[in-house]
């Protein structure tokens, strides 16, 4: 079975991600027929499409005479009999599980018999969806990510009775859109929506614990190397859309702590703050209030450090501050004007009698512009703050909590990474993969704690579930056996 960019396809539904599937098919080619019942959403989805295409003109991504032959080939209508001749009928309608099932048994008396039919579904089961087609074989999962046009990622879903050839195909079609399908089972939540629920997760209980909500995310942004922080992202994509989808993994692995949804974001969707579409979520409006970083604080005087180094003694020198190598000193361990600090090892800084101050993980220390530090008074936070800004970079001093919260996100995600690798939801490639493209990450989790040191990530999890006495935090067999 092949789809070649000759084939017609059906787009069914003129949502957002409705119009971007129809405009990346377009772009591979193909003539496309976009059906919905409302004519308003017709004409607002032809109005995306155009904006859309216009935007890569004047940015030269696209000639004029490129984008006029991408309109030409979407057809725009209220019938569904139009969707008659297609190849391939792509769902994109409500999330609702009766709804998909009702249109995918019209469908399948509609189309011809050899005719791929695929779920634009997020967290709907594949295999309970197919159950309303006479033939499941045909019927398989295509989840896009929004803006369609743009993300790389498609989860290709096949079901338990999805034919070999189907799959193949739909991955084939997918790799001749410009695609990087990447082979999921059909488990709630699939790789991204699954496996991201951590970073929302940490955001949400750092905020409940009181830290401020820009601090979260610029330690994430900056520190995580993230595009958006938690908070920032939960207001654009919805409160409502981001619980329910929390909720739905929560339900669907039986209550499985590790995907808990969080009351802090169940607040905002009772209050009716679900962020920018309805005007204020965790933050009023669009922009992030800057952050507040500590004061200037007198540059260091005297700066020891381990005679084994560190990852400091990098920045230090690159600054050009002189370091004394102190033998007595731990590895990773700093000593300014009489304070001693040291990168969290997930213990918070309440039962570390080693050390005054903590310092949070980055990604990587060499190009972040801020560092993340809890200290035990205020003379600590000074010092620690002084040095900081000495190298050129901002202090945010946090609350003491077991894991900061760079590290504890990164770790948790990797967490998270493990356990579906453990329930063989796609392989550890296909996992790291689904969270760069489909997510947006800087780089896949597990591929993260494989750098960071899987048996460090390990110990970092149990120091982290140890001090808060959460369950949660229990490193997934994958990183405990290292």
């Amino acid at each position: 079975m092949e789809l070649d960019r000759h084939a017609l396809v059906a787009v069914i539904g003129a949502g957002t991600m409705g119009a971007g599937i129809a405009q990346a098919a377009a772009i591979a080619g193909h003539r496309v027929v976009v059906v919905d019942a409302s004519e308003v959403a017709l004409r607002r989805a032809s109005d995306s499409v155009v904006a859309s295409l216009t935007g890569s003109v004047a940015r030269k991504r696209i000639s004029e005479n490129d984008a006029r032959a991408i309109l030409d080939r979407i057809g725009w209508s209220i019938s569904l009999d139009d969707a008659e001749d297609a190849l391939l009928v792509v769902e994109a309608i409500v999330e609702d599980l009766a709804a998909k099932g009702k249109l995918f048994r019209r469908l399948a008396a509609l189309v011809r018999p050899a005719a791929i039919l695929a779920s634009n579904t997020s967290s709907l089961s594949i295999d309970a969806l197919a159950a309303a087609v006479p033939s499941p074989e045909r019927f398989i999962g295509l989840h896009f990510f929004n803006p369609a046009p743009v993300m790389k990622l498609v989860e290709v879903v096949a079901g338990r009775h999805t034919a070999p050839e189907v799959e193949q195909a739909a991955t084939a079609l997918m790799r001749a859109w410009g695609k990087r399908p990447v082979a999921v089972r059909d488990v709630p939540g699939f790789i991204v929506n699954r496996v991201a629920r951590p970073y929302y997760a940490e955001g949400f209980t750092a905020l409940a614990e009181g830290i401020a909500p820009e601090a979260i995310d610029r330690a994430l942004t900056s520190c995580g190397g993230f595009r958006m922080g938690p908070l920032a992202l939960a207001d654009l994509i919805g409160h409502d859309v981001n619980y329910a989808v929390a909720t739905s993994v929560f339900e669907g692995y039986d209550g499985r702590t590790r995907f808990r949804p969080q009351p802090a974001q169940q607040a905002l969707v009772a209050e009716g703050r679900l962020g920018r579409k309805s005007g204020g979520g965790v933050y009023d409006g669009t922009e992030v209030p800057a952050t507040r970083f500590a004061p200037p604080a007198p540059a260091p005087s005297i700066i020891q450090v381990s005679a084994a180094g560190g990852t400091s003694v990098k920045l230090f020198h690159e600054a050009g501050l002189v370091c004394h190598a102190q033998d007595a000193l731990p590895y990773g361990t700093v000593k300014v004007d009489g304070v001693r600090f040291a990168m969290t090892d997930g213990r918070p800084l309440a039962v570390r009698d080693d050390v005054d101050a903590l310092v949070d993980l980055a990604r990587d220390f060499a190009v972040t512009n801020t560092i993340v530090l809890s200290a035990r008074d205020e003379r600590a936070a000074q010092a620690v703050a002084g040095l900081v800004q000495a190298t050129g970079r901002s202090a945010l001093v946090i609350a003491d909590r077991p894991g900061m919260i760079v590290l504890r996100t990164l770790a948790q995600l990797a967490n998270a990474a493990a356990d579906a690798v453990a329930d063989e939801v796609a392989s550890v490639a296909a996992i790291d993969e689904a969270m760069t493209y489909g997510a947006n990450h800087p780089e896949g989790p597990l591929h993260w704690a494989e750098r960071a040191g899987t048996a460090r990530v390990a110990a970092a999890l149990r120091n982290i579930s140890e001090a808060t006495g959460d369950p949660i935090y229990r490193p997934a067999a994958v990183l405990a056996r290292a």
